[in-house]
C-alpha cells in the first residue's frame, strides 16, 4: 500500500510514517502548507515526494491511502476530500468534532467505497485484546481510566476552540473509548471542568453511569503529570493495567488481574502498536472488512464526549 501524509505533524513525523516504513508498505508523499517544511521532513524521512498543499498530494495517483493526523476540526474536511479522490483514510482519533459529523463521516465514506478507520492504535495491541477477552470473566461493577500529561506550549493547536481543543477531546478520548470497550454504552453521564485556558478545558473528571449501578470515572488533564492507567473491579476479581495507551518501556508491558481464585500478571513483549495499526488497516482494505475502530466505533466515543461537555456546561446530569 502506498501512503501519502497530510501534514508534518509531530504524531506523523514522529511515529505513524516510521510505523509504515517499517511495514512492506510505503510513504511516497507528504504535504504541508509550508513547502520547505514538507521538503524538510521528506528529506529526513526518506520520502519520495514534498507537496505545498493537501490538494496536490491527493491529486497523486500513486497514493493508495492517505494518513491524516490534522488538528480535530479539519479532519472531516481532508478525510472527505481524500474520499472524493477514492482514497482510503487512516484519521487520528477523535475522527470528528462531534456524533453527528462522524457519523456523516462514515457514511461518505461508505458511499465513495474507501475504507475508514480511527487511529485508536491501542485497540491494536496484543494486551488491549488480552484484557478485553478477561473482562468477558469479570463481573465488573466500575472502571477507572485517566490520561493525564503537561502541556506547556501556550500556542499548541490544542488549546485552540477553533480547532477542537481540550483535554477530553485529546487524551480523554482515550479513557472514555477504553472503557465503552469494556463496559459499552453509559446511560448517563456527569462531568465537571476545573481550569480552561483559551476557552478549552484543561482537566475533566468524569463519572459514567450504567445499568445495575455499575459505574466508571475518567479523567483527562494538561496541567498534571504525566498518568496513564486503568482498573477494573469485579465482584469476582480484578484487572489493571499502567500505561495503558502509550507503553513507555521498550522491555514490554504486563497486565495484572484476579479472576475468582486465579492471580496471574502476563506479559507482553515490546511491540509496536503503531506497526500493527498500519497492518490492520491495510489488511481491512484488501479484505474489504470494517475496521474494529471504524466510524460507527467513533460515532459512539462522540456521543459520549458530546454528554460530558453538555454536563459540564451545564453543571448537571445528561442522559444517553
Amino acid at each position: 500500500m502506498k501512503f501519502g501524509i497530510i501534514s508534518t505533524a509531530n504524531i506523523g513525523t514522529e511515529t505513524v510514517i516510521p510505523a509504515i516504513q517499517e511495514t512492506e508498505h510505503e510513504v511516497v508523499a507528504i504535504a504541508s502548507r509550508n513547502r520547505a517544511r514538507a521538503q524538510e521532513v521528506a528529506e529526513q524521512l526518506g520520502i519520495p515526494r514534498a507537496y505545498e498543499t493537501y490538494e496536490e498530494l491527493l491529486d497523486d495517483d500513486e497514493i493508495e491511502a492517505v494518513y491524516n493526523p490534522l488538528p480535530n476540526a479539519l479532519h472531516a474536511k481532508w478525510t472527505k476530500r481524500a474520499a472524493d479522490h477514492g482514497l482510503h483514510v487512516l484519521c487520528e482519533k477523535p475522527l470528528a468534532v462531534d456524533a453527528d459529523e462522524a457519523r456523516e463521516l462514515g457514511q461518505y465514506c461508505d458511499e465513495r467505497g474507501v475504507t475508514l478507520m480511527e487511529a485508536f492504535m491501542y485497540r491494536y495491541h496484543p494486551r488491549t485484546r488480552r484484557a478485553a477477552e478477561l473482562c468477558r470473566e469479570l463481573d465488573i461493577r466500575s472502571v477507572k481510566a485517566r490520561f493525564q500529561f503537561v502541556l506547556d506550549e501556550p500556542n499548541d493547536v490544542r488549546f485552540d476552540p477553533d480547532l477542537a481543543g481540550g483535554s477530553l477531546m485529546d487524551v480523554g478520548s482515550y479513557a472514555v473509548n477504553i472503557v465503552r470497550l469494556f463496559l459499552g454504552e453509559p446511560e448517563q453521564v456527569y462531568a465537571t471542568t476545573t481550569t480552561m485556558h483559551n476557552g478549552v478545558e484543561t482537566e475533566l473528571t468524569a463519572i459514567l453511569e450504567y445499568e445495575d449501578g455499575v459505574t466508571a470515572e475518567i479523567s483527562s488533564s494538561f496541567t498534571t503529570q504525566p498518568t496513564q492507567h486503568c482498573r477494573i473491579e469485579a465482584t469476582n476479581g480484578w484487572l489493571e493495567a499502567a500505561e495503558p495507551f502509550l507503553p513507555q518501556s521498550d522491555d514490554g508491558t504486563t497486565l495484572e488481574y484476579q479472576i475468582d481464585d486465579r492471580r496471574a500478571t502476563e506479559y507482553f513483549d515490546h511491540v509496536n502498536q503503531y506497526v500493527l495499526e498500519i497492518e490492520q488497516f491495510v489488511d481491512c482494505i484488501e479484505t474489504e472488512s470494517s475496521p474494529e475502530t471504524d466510524a460507527d466505533d467513533a460515532t459512539r466515543t462522540m456521543e459520549v464526549i458530546d454528554a460530558l461537555y453538555q454536563s459540564a456546561d451545564e453543571n448537571r446530569p445528561v442522559s444517553l
